[in-house]
């Protein structure tokens, strides 16, 4: 039933295409931010989690 559908809509045949192409850029993307990233920005964000001295959370209250 559904290849019945999927068969009978015009122009999908470029949805697999386009959603592989958006995955290996945005894959791409984060790698290379990865490797480009200086290491004292890696070290102020692992340290985020442990961080005491911050009094209020991403929403505005207090923890």
């Amino acid at each position: 039933m559904y290849k019945q559908v999927l068969e009978s809509i015009s122009g999908i045949e470029i949805f697999p295409v386009v959603a592989l192409l958006l995955f290996f850029l945005m894959f791409m993307a984060i790698l290379l931010w990865i490797f480009l990233i200086d290491k004292k920005t890696i070290t102020r964000m692992s340290n985020i989690p442990l961080d005491e001295t911050e009094n209020i959370n991403s929403h505005g209250g207090l923890k």
